[in-house]
């Protein structure tokens, strides 16, 4: 299915959908450092983090992407500052998935007050930069050597985007 798109917050039963859609991004080692496939429970523990989570489901109600926000510390100076990813089902890439699961986020994220999200994009990854671009994110920087996928260290650029209220 190629759309049309609907985007919703999250729920447990989305869960098993946004495992596997994840696990595809460490497969194709271009989203994430992490090398072990999640199970479902880790899923689950982000959607009862309290942050906002949205998906995004295709006409036939299947989740194709989602975009999901993190805790950046616990530190009290950071409020209303969290970490974001967003990940889409390998099928439905480059058809507005991505686009439409940012801009979902965005408005749940300033709906719960928070005024700042970031994150660390790999540098060859063109099609996340190039999304979050699209979406307002500036590029801070580049982290040099900021961790080691399959013993390579790996290079990101880090991306901010303030949020109105």
């Amino acid at each position: 299915m190629s759309g049309p798109f609907t985007a919703r917050a999250a729920t447990l039963a989305d869960a098993p959908a946004m495992t596997a859609i994840y696990n595809q991004g460490i497969e194709d080692r271009i989203a994430t450092f992490e090398t072990t496939p999640r199970g479902v429970e880790a899923v689950e523990a982000w959607l009862a983090g309290g942050l906002p989570v949205v998906v995004v489901a295709d006409a036939d109600g299947a989740v194709v992407g989602y975009a999901a926000t993190f805790a950046y510390s616990d530190r009290c100076c950071y409020a209303g500052i969290a970490e974001f990813s967003v990940y889409v089902e390998r099928g439905h890439r480059g058809a507005g998935v991505g686009k439409l699961a940012m801009a979902a986020l965005i408005d749940a994220a300033r709906g719960q007050g928070l005024h700042k999200l970031l994150s660390r994009v790999f540098v060859e990854n063109s099609a996340s930069l190039g999304l979050l671009r699209s979406q307002g994110f500036r590029e801070v920087g580049v982290h040099q050597r900021h961790g080691q996928l399959d013993g390579v260290w790996r290079d990101v650029v880090a991306v901010e985007r303030l949020i109105e209220a």
